[in-house]
């Protein structure tokens, strides 16, 4: 109970992390290419070194693509939609980024997440294309229990966030997962697991709507 009355504070680390995408003069890039690492990018910087690119996706005639360095990230977009640059928030708070790191749906409203582990939790932040505009959604999330991936658990048509969470403040090992959608609004949470193996579809847990009830309050 007390696990589940917590959900709201450990699962949104910022709340309204506006982090406008900047359109970069960088030359548009064929769409429908996945890249893995591609080398370094000596045009940008990456914190406090020059920007490697470390995984691309290809979502339409669009290319996203993470760049890493040392202290700090880029998303970069380029192709159909015009290119934009995002800060990476996730490197920031510490999080590493591979090329397991990116996640993409393709739909009328498209959705990528960028997630990265730190200091045992798995830290995400999602960007969202929408009538041809590539947005940085304003939440960024924390799994204390080792998942976030893209799904459309309410089946609108556009991919949600689920997060696995401990609960009891992370001091027990029962577990449950909450649904976020992508644009933001808080979708719902499963009842505790006694353990996170024990969540619906682990390790990749994929509840469905009607496993889900409204969240705790904090």
């Amino acid at each position: 109970m007390g696990g589940t009355r917590s959900v709201q504070a450990i699962a949104v680390v910022a709340a309204a992390v506006v982090v406008a995408g900047v359109v970069f003069a960088y030359f548009q890039r064929p769409g429908n290419i996945d890249s893995g690492q591609s080398g370094t990018d000596t045009g940008m910087r990456c914190g406090t070194t020059v920007c490697q690119v470390v995984i691309g996706k290809s979502v339409g005639k669009d290319l996203v693509e993470l760049l890493s360095g040392t202290g700090g990230g880029r998303i970069r977009v380029t192709g159909a939609s015009g290119p934009f640059i995002f800060e990476m928030t996730i490197a920031e708070l510490g999080a590493t980024v591979t090329d397991k790191s990116l996640e993409c749906r393709e739909a009328a409203v498209s959705v990528c997440l960028v997630r990265g582990d730190g200091g045992g939790k798995v830290f995400g932040e999602v960007l969202f294309r929408k009538d041809g505009t590539w947005t940085r959604a304003q939440t960024a999330y924390l799994s204390s229990a080792g998942y976030l991936g893209l799904h459309d658990v309410n089946e609108d048509g556009t991919a949600d966030v689920v997060s696995a969470q401990r609960a009891c403040d992370g001091q027990c090992n029962d577990s449950f997962v909450q649904v976020f959608s992508a644009l933001g609004a808080n979708v719902g949470c499963t009842t505790p697991a006694p353990a996170r193996e024990q969540l619906p579809g682990w390790p990749a847990p994929v509840p469905k709507l009607s496993q889900l009830r409204p969240c705790a309050d904090s």
